[in-house]
């Protein structure tokens, strides 16, 4: 009976989630998309995408009780450069994107042509791609990417291409690290359990702490083919061995294939 009780308790808190998360974004794009455009791009940024990641972050911890905790925030370097996390969730999207700012990511392209919500994504310069075109979607992230950290902007790479269940890990592409060789910038790693509560599948939530593990900035040793290999290799191990620390990963967990596009 208890049970029950608690049960429906969370489906209440999940469905008050989902509609205020629903309904400020609409707002906020909305406005976004009349008032962003006279704004330069980091205050642009900040009034897009940080302002209303912040809201739905705290809207995640106020009803849904989820929390967070982050280690080795000492770690973030003074020069933007490429962040490489593994992905779970939703909510590493709008934790990363409000606490590295301004912040550029892969997207599908198709998402820039939904009224309101993709016009004020468009004016965030993310990296939009066509998934159908794996080989020219890998040249606008190399081309499109190179641009956005010269001009001082961090770029969050998924290196498993998509989210991947709680407890599995997909395997990494280069696109990261290649970026990061290209450029002459370091890998900021990091890892994180957010699919332990915030689970891939379905609208379930559960409430507790999500660790988010900032690695030290990793450096290619080199230029060229193998260098960026030789870092793609140390950045997934240095994420697996995180996750298996953090108590998300088996002692001998499953790799999923996942699109190696992002």
């Amino acid at each position: 009976m208890v049970q029950a009780a608690m049960s429906t308790l969370q489906a209440i808190r999940i469905f008050v989630f989902y509609l205020l998360l629903g309904t400020s974004s609409l707002l906020w794009c909305t406005l976004s998309f009349f008032v962003a455009p006279f704004l330069s791009f980091p205050a642009r940024y900040r009034f897009i995408n940080v302002y209303w990641c912040r809201f739905a972050i705290l809207l995640t911890r106020s009803i849904l009780n989820i929390q967070v905790k982050v280690t080795g925030a000492e770690n973030v370097p003074e020069r933007r450069c490429v962040i490489v996390s593994n992905h779970q969730s939703t909510w590493e999207t709008f934790f990363l994107s409000a606490y590295f700012q301004p912040l550029s990511q892969v997207l599908k392209r198709e998402l820039l042509y939904v009224p309101f919500f993709g016009w004020a994504m468009a004016m965030l310069r993310p990296i939009a791609i066509d998934r159908e075109n794996p080989k020219a979607a890998l040249k606008v992230v190399a081309s499109k990417g190179d641009e956005l950290l010269k001009d001082n902007v961090w770029v969050l790479i998924f290196p498993e291409g998509t989210r991947v269940p709680f407890g599995k890990i997909g395997k990494f592409s280069r696109s990261g690290a290649a970026l990061a060789v290209n450029a002459e910038l370091p890998v900021l790693p990091i890892a994180h359990n957010a699919g332990k509560f915030w689970p891939k599948e379905g609208w379930g939530k559960r409430a507790g702490t999500i660790e988010v593990v900032i690695g030290e900035p990793m450096y290619a040793n080199g230029t060229g083919p193998r260098a960026i290999a030789e870092l793609n290799d140390r950045v997934a191990a240095w994420n697996e061995q995180t996750q298996r620390a953090l108590g998300s990963l088996p002692e001998n967990p499953e790799v999923e294939e996942t699109p190696a596009i992002s």
